[in-house]
């Protein structure tokens, strides 16, 4: 973690000090350990991944154990079926007792067994080395789909700052308006209906500055709640809603580059794979496995004069019939294998889809801008020459209400079209899997 966001964070913890953030900063908070919980909740599916395949592993090394036992028993033999009982001779019997002890037993004991071959294991360890592969995978689609949200957010919350600073010229424009109309009235040249119909402009500005107020408050709160902060933290984003020329190359160009970074599609091609080595192992049970096993220690009736002894051998297991599970497992795993199978084909064509519409929307959104831009200077020209004929006295108040009108649908459109060419970059980013690399820009 750097410096930098250490400070951000710490910032944010003061509820009085306003947090200054640019989209870069506000990924970076949302990407910490102490950001959006989905990270946490990422970290820890791939620390459980990893564990798996530990765990794994442990079936192919070998395992150790170590045993000390002292017994003080009796046996009675004729539950193994002995019989000491001797036939008299000359009148005279002899028996061994049935019961035998007590006596002690002290066994100090070395175990050891490893698996030499087991074709079933050791596809269930490349499994598992798979699914980790396929967890940190996941860990960077998450990231990507972090990254996505935030940038989301912050650029809804420029769009209401924008709206939000828009209102508040307009207010300042409608206060001046009615002003003037005042003037104009005190002075003879100009009539009651015209300042009313400047008021009534004047409240209707009003009212949308307390909508863009409210909206701002919403999508800042969003903001936060995407990064992970305090909800109660007040925050001033450094960037502006602007338009920034970007090339995005061609078609064909994007389609490779998401088929290559897309994290979602890296994840899913491993866990086809893994699929792929679950199936293996459960055919390959049906393979014979072959184990070592060997002990060594010292027994007899207590700690002193005991004698070492011990054992080694190797088994060789073949599995002949087992009620059919066996069989059952591998239609079972082999479904699992077309399942995710078929779930890879869809998502290559989620992504070409993604890719696609993501493309047509960033030349459709620049023509969008451009025509925004077009209609905004007009509207402000067209106000600027309704102002000038109502002070030369050969319009009313009416037309200079009809152009700021039209000036405020010019300015909403300007925000729109700004706001849909910066979330279709946003979207080819993501449909491209290098949303993170446009953030950082």
């Amino acid at each position: 973690m750097t410096l930098e966001l250490v400070g951000f964070l710490l910032l944010a913890a003061q509820p009085e000090a306003t947090m200054r953030v640019s989209l870069k900063q506000a990924v970076e908070v949302a990407l910490a350990p102490e950001g959006s919980p989905k990270m946490a909740i990422a970290q820890e599916t791939m620390r459980q991944a990893e564990a798996r395949r530990l765990e794994t592993r442990g079936d192919l090394l070998p395992n150790l154990e170590s045993s000390v036992a002292d017994h003080r028993e009796t046996v009675n033999l004729k539950a193994f079926g002995f019989n000491f009982n001797f036939p008299t001779i000359n009148g005279f019997s002899f028996a061994i007792p049935s019961i035998v002890g007590p006596f002690s037993v002290f066994d100090a004991r070395v175990t050891v067994q490893q698996t030499m071959l087991d074709f079933s294991t050791i596809r269930r360890y490349q499994a598992s080395k798979v699914n980790e592969t396929a967890a940190k995978s996941d860990f960077d689609a998450t990231k990507n789909q972090i990254s996505d949200q935030v940038a989301r957010a912050y650029l809804t919350t420029l769009r209401a700052d924008a709206a939000l600073a828009t209102a508040r010229a307009n207010v300042q424009l409608s206060q001046a308006l009615l002003d003037q109309a005042r003037r104009l009235k005190d002075a003879g040249t100009g009539t009651g209906i015209e300042v009313t119909r400047a008021e009534v402009q004047l409240a209707n500005d009003q009212q949308r500055l307390v909508v863009a107020t409210d909206d701002r408050r919403r999508a800042a709160l969003n903001l936060l709640r995407a990064m992970g902060l305090k909800l109660d933290t007040p925050i001033e984003l450094t960037d502006a809603l602007s338009y920034k020329a970007a090339d995005i190359g061609d078609l064909n160009s994007a389609l490779a580059v998401a088929r290559e970074m897309r994290a979602e599609l890296k994840a899913q091609k491993q866990r086809e794979v893994s699929a792929r080595f679950n199936y293996s192992s459960v055919k390959d049970e049906r393979l014979p496995s072959v184990a070592a096993d060997a002990n060594y220690g010292t027994i007899g009736t207590g700690l002193i004069g005991n004698q070492p002894t011990y054992t080694y051998g190797f088994s060789v297991r073949v599995p002949v019939f087992d009620g059919g599970k066996r069989d059952y497992r591998r239609e079972e795993t082999f479904s699992q294998y077309r399942q995710e199978q078929a779930r890879l084909r869809d998502l290559e064509q989620q992504v070409e889809l993604d890719v696609r519409l993501a493309f047509d929307s960033v030349h459709a959104a620049e023509s969008e801008v451009k025509t925004a831009e077009d209609g905004l200077q007009l509207a402000r020209q067209e106000l600027a020459q309704a102002q000038r004929r109502y002070l030369a006295g050969v319009a009313n108040g009416i037309e200079v209400t009809d152009a700021q009108n039209r000036l405020a649908r010019a300015q909403e459109n300007e925000i729109a079209a700004l706001y849909d060419y910066n979330v279709a970059r946003i979207d080819l980013a993501t449909a491209t899997g290098r949303i993170r690399e446009y953030v950082n820009q």
